[in-house]
């Protein structure tokens, strides 16, 4: 028997005059849209109020209307609107076009007013960035080059994107090739047929290293992306060469993992090797499609694919190559150098065993991305929240977690809760381009307002309220102080207000 369909009611609209109106005190924006009040006041003058108001009847001690509502979420129209009414340019009776919802129903009008704030937010910075973590099937075709986590988006999952307020794509990560070289190609044409801001992937490794260029409000921006793996090698861009094509992939940070053993440890390792008689055929058979690692005779072994390194104590260590560093460092310094505002941003899978934290070598690298003349530091990888860090009053910003996320249902490994809990991050700047401060929205990814859970299948981001938001936000703000930050928290949402004296170390 087929199950009923459960029905749904839309809130009315109807005019109410603006003396009818209040602002109601759980209106929560933190966020500081790119537009003044004056000049969404000057909007509405030339061309009307374009979106509703959404309000709810204020009740009496005896839970009857007033006549009187209120605005849980609309605050910043509501100031624009009252404003045009003290210039005289709007009688204060004037009919305002209005959403009514109900005092009594289930939905908190605090949820409404994060909902809004959470749905604008993409829409009201000059830079709108976020890593696009896919590949697009599209007229060059292609074919899976992985297995379980294969994925692949259609050319409309780009046009959501827009709709929703992105205009900046980094496309260097895991997933970039997972159509092969001809799944870049129909990436790189799809993004640019819709002018993004992009970086990250090429036809070859001179593309895929240089840095996208757009002029977004007033300055011109330059982003860099890059992948520190660990990929294979043919995922890679490469130039083309005498004996060798030109093969489009993804723009590389090249780094090797090793793992530190003590000395002990590191000489029975060498003679079970020998004992299993280890061959360099044998390590280069068995590496393709990449080639053996280099290492260092006497303090380095190559135990059959991985890399074990004499140490004082057990540990992960990640190399990042010097010269693969300088040239995105050069990169950076010369999108400085034009006066432009630079965003540098870093995937990696070099995670640690507690993947909330932050890896030693990315804040490495992140600073030195600050130091030759970065801006702003984004880094992804891990699918959960780590940490900020303000260094040289550029944020450094070590993983926000997911906006929108789906995977299969079969896949457990996403289940615990902190994969499905992010941060939207608004970034304020004054006039001389100086950090000014940073807020912050919690959401949750899949499952409602007040919940932290698994929502494997959903994608949709909703704005975290109630203990579900001071989870989060507490959780981010533990980890953000190991690194000198501090979040001022207020209901909802998280605050970041940058003194004078930090802007400059």
């Amino acid at each position: 028997m087929a199950s009923a369909v459960q029905k749904i009611t839309l809130s009315s609209s109807r005019d109410i005059p603006f003396n009818k109106l209040v602002l109601a005190q759980t209106n929560v924006r933190r966020i500081k849209a790119g537009v003044s009040i004056e000049d969404l006041a000057a909007s509405i003058a030339r061309r009307g109020l374009i979106q509703s108001i959404h309000v709810r009847p204020v009740l009496d001690a005896a839970g009857e209307e007033t006549g009187m509502f209120e605005v849980p979420a609309g605050g910043r129209r509501y100031r624009a609107l009252e404003m045009l009414v003290k210039q005289k340019r709007l009688a204060k009776t004037a009919p305002v076009p209005c959403v009514v919802g109900s005092s009594s129903g289930a939905l908190l009008a605090e949820e409404v007013s994060l909902a809004e704030n959470i749905e604008r937010a993409p829409r009201q910075g000059d830079l709108v960035f976020t890593n696009f973590e896919s590949t697009i099937l599209g007229k060059h075709g292609g074919w899976p080059t992985k297995g379980k986590y294969f994925g692949y988006s259609k050319a409309e999952v780009l046009d959501a994107l827009q709709a929703i307020g992105f205009n900046a794509l980094a496309l260097a990560n895991n997933h970039a090739f997972d159509l092969g070289p001809h799944g870049v190609l129909n990436t790189l044409e799809e993004v640019e047929a819709r002018g993004f801001l992009h970086a990250g992937i090429g036809a070859d490794e001179a593309g895929a290293a240089l840095p996208g260029r757009r002029r977004l409000g007033t300055r011109e921006v330059a982003l860099l992306a890059i992948d520190a793996g660990p990929g294979p090698a043919n995922m890679y861009a490469a130039n083309g060469t005498v004996f060798r094509p030109a093969r489009p992939g993804v723009n590389q940070l090249k780094t090797v993992r090793k793992f530190g053993v003590p000395d002990g440890h590191f000489r029975r390792l060498a003679r079970l090797g020998e004992h299993l008689q280890s061959t360099p055929f044998e390590l280069a058979n068995y590496a393709q499609p990449e080639d053996p690692p280099d290492v260092t005779s006497g303090e380095e072994i190559n135990f059959f694919g991985t890399v074990f390194a004499q140490a004082a104590n057990f540990g992960r260590i990640v190399d990042v190559d010097s010269q693969s560093a300088a040239v995105h460092l050069s990169a950076i310094r010369q999108a400085a150098a034009q006066g432009d505002f630079v965003v540098a941003y870093l995937h990696h899978h070099h995670w640690e065993p507690g993947w909330q934290d932050v890896p030693r070598w990315v804040q490495t690298f992140a600073r030195s991305c600050v130091d030759a003349g970065a801006d702003l530091f984004v880094s992804h990888g891990a699918p959960v929240l780590q940490a900020l860090e303000i260094y040289n009053g550029a944020p450094i910003f070590y993983g926000l977690g997911n906006f929108l996320f789906q995977v299969h249902p079969d896949e457990n490994e996403w289940d615990p809760p902190e994969v499905w809990q992010s941060i939207v991050a608004a970034c304020r700047y004054d006039v001389s381009g100086s950090l000014e401060g940073i807020d912050l929205l919690p959401v949750v990814v899949g499952v409602d307002a007040q919940s932290t859970g698994s929502a494997t299948g959903r994608l949709v981001p909703n704005a975290a309220i109630g203990s579900a938001a001071r989870n989060i936000l507490e959780g981010f703000a533990t980890r953000s102080r190991v690194f000198g930050t501090d979040i001022a928290l207020s209901g909802s949402s998280g605050r970041i207000d940058v003194p004078a004296a930090r802007k400059y170390g």
